[in-house]
């Protein structure tokens, strides 16, 4: 049996498909700031990460020689600390050797 569109059927139509559009945007939008806000929150526990690993490699130096080490190149071919430099911009302060050092570790 054939039966005819009548405009407001024609409209009721094409108002579901609208709906369904923007439905389907404002869902990948809302996806795409939750993986945004995923990615963000992992480099930063990486970068705690990363901190806490250069100061527990200080602290070892520290524990081993007497003095704390007097830069980061120090610890990572003495000691096998491994950083990610292409991730992580890393500030490594010493003021004297009995003076535990000041790491800051902000991710790219």
């Amino acid at each position: 049996m054939y039966h005819e569109l009548t405009q407001e059927r024609i409209k009721s139509r094409r108002r579901a498909r609208i709906i369904s559009l923007v439905v389907t945007v404002v869902l990948a939008v809302v996806c795409g700031l939750a993986v945004n806000a995923y990615r963000r929150s992992a480099l930063e526990q990486g970068a705690a990460s990363v901190r806490e690993a250069i100061l527990e490699s200080a602290n070892h130096c520290c524990a081993v020689e007497g003095s704390y080490p007097t830069s980061l190149g120090y610890l990572e071919r003495n000691y096998g600390l491994v950083v990610n430099h292409n991730d992580y911009v890393i500030t490594y302060e010493a003021y004297a050797g009995n003076v535990a050092p000041t790491v800051v570790v902000i991710p790219r």
